[in-house]
């Protein structure tokens, strides 16, 4: 899975928010290496309880995860960035999107990513620039 361009390594992301992204950027490599089916059962299950994360939520989220590990700021990082920003965000105790999909301008490149308030984070492309193939959205509270 590739994106575009992973840009900078973000600055100035707070010593307790980094440690929480060291804490889950191993159980988020780890799911990386699952077949997507076990990877949707394992988000499904982690989901539970979460209330909708906000966009700046999932932002910081996402910095987090690009400051504590070279592999998530690349541009080849996009699984482990965006299961590591959503298992962190779950550790706050709020859930963004969490989505998988392919580009919709050849040529084909799949990739991964974290939505909040219906838009890609952070990705740097248009909102439509992706098509979702599987999606964990948040639960909400009148389905449970």
């Amino acid at each position: 899975m590739t994106t575009p361009s992973a840009l900078e390594r973000p600055d100035g992301v707070p010593f307790v928010r980094k440690l929480g992204a060291r804490l889950v950027l191993l159980p988020a490599v780890a799911l990386s290496f699952l077949p997507p089916r076990r990877v949707r059962d394992v988000l499904n299950l982690v989901r539970r309880g979460a209330a909708p994360a906000t966009a700046a939520q999932a932002r910081n989220a996402r910095d987090a995860m690009c400051a504590v590990s070279l592999c998530c700021a690349g541009p080849r990082g996009c699984l482990p960035r965006s299961l590591g920003a959503a298992l962190l965000c779950r550790l706050g105790g709020s859930w963004p999107t969490w989505c998988t999909g392919v580009r919709v301008v050849p040529p084909f490149t799949a990739h991964a990513w974290i939505e909040a308030d219906g838009r890609p984070i952070d990705e740097g492309v248009p909102d439509d620039y992706f098509t979702r193939l599987m999606a964990v959205t948040p639960v909400s509270r009148s389905a449970r």
